[in-house]
């Protein structure tokens, strides 16, 4: 395993003094926004598809500090059921493939998207209970006409372009959000849709970050980690449940909130989890996002470094000597 980190917490700094500071921070590997929500801070496609030497300057830069990219991230919504709010985050996946396929990075990461209702519909509709019987309705269009026929066309665009991983976070809002949804768009799509495994979006939903890791990973669907944390409020869980649209700021009436690595959940709960992607065969970058409202991106990203350095299995597996 690698430590990683996602570049946006360091979108205020320029791409040379962002990976100075991780390097000399034992960072191993940083995956990239390049599109979308996460911006083009550090990686503009639109210069590095169309000047060569803006491109060789980039992966020198990347080389000059020992780095790896371990992934390209362009989160966004596909299949907004706006054409044209859909059609920008389109183009910036089409672009984030071309230059996975010329940078050679493996992995482009993004979300699943969520359509509307109907092709009526202005508005994205996350579906979260099978009835009234309208939302069957719904799920079935989403899935059916919209989700499964776009993201067979993009994996064949992808495939065409040598990229062989689109890694989907599995995030509530969107159509793909946890084990189930993530394992039924593969299944009908193919082996190229994989997770980009995010615990904090699991956790708040009630399941098992290592139940899930080991279910995706006897369907090879492991392609990417994030490692970010989330805080349960049980007082708060008590009264309004997890369905929490409360402001992120309102920490204290939230239901729950983002953390940095270890203050959520301490080391013997990340030891697991890194030991079940290990025993799931997932030896590839543990990358750090920082969504921790009570921290500085700095600080957060400083103490999640410190906590993984500790909790990673960084060397392949040794003999049995004693079996």
């Amino acid at each position: 395993m690698k430590l990683g980190t996602f570049s946006v917490v360091l979108g205020d700094m320029p791409l040379r003094k962002a990976l100075e500071f991780l390097s000399g921070n034992g960072v191993q590997m940083i995956e990239i926004g390049c599109g979308g929500y996460p911006g083009t801070a550090h990686c503009d496609p639109d210069v590095l598809l169309n000047n060569e030497d803006e491109l060789e300057q980039f992966k020198n830069t990347i080389k000059e500090f020992n780095m790896e990219i371990s992934a390209l991230s362009c989160h966004g919504n596909m299949v907004h059921p706006v054409k044209e709010t859909a059609q920008k985050f389109d183009e910036d996946l089409t672009k984030a493939i071309l230059l996975a396929e010329k940078l050679g990075v493996p992995v482009v990461n993004t979300f699943s998207g969520c359509p509307g209702g109907s092709p009526y519909d202005k508005e994205p509709n996350w579906v979260t209970c099978p009835w009234p019987e309208d939302f069957m309705r719904v799920l079935d269009y989403q899935w059916n006409e919209v989700l499964i026929p776009y993201w067979k066309e993009k994996v064949a665009f992808a495939k065409a372009h040598g990229v062989n991983r689109i890694a989907l976070e599995l995030h509530p809002g969107f159509c793909v959000y946890n084990t189930n949804t993530l394992l039924r768009l593969r299944e009908a799509v193919g082996p190229e849709i994989g997770a980009n495994f995010d615990p904090s979006h699991l956790i708040w939903q009630g399941m098992d970050p290592c139940a899930c890791i080991r279910e995706l990973g006897k369907a090879g669907a492991l392609f990417h980690f994030h490692a970010k944390d989330t805080k349960i409020d049980p007082q708060n869980v008590s009264i309004n449940g997890v369905l929490d649209t409360t402001h992120y700021g309102d920490e204290l009436n939230r239901s729950w909130i983002f953390r940095a690595v270890g203050y959520g959940h301490g080391e013997d709960y990340w030891k697991a989890i890194v030991s079940e992607l290990r025993l799931a065969g997932y030896d590839y970058a543990i990358s750090i996002e920082h969504e921790d409202s009570l921290m500085s991106g700095k600080e957060g990203l400083l103490k999640a470094i410190s906590c993984l350095k500790n909790v990673l299995i960084y060397e392949d597996r040794g003999s049995m000597f004693w079996a």
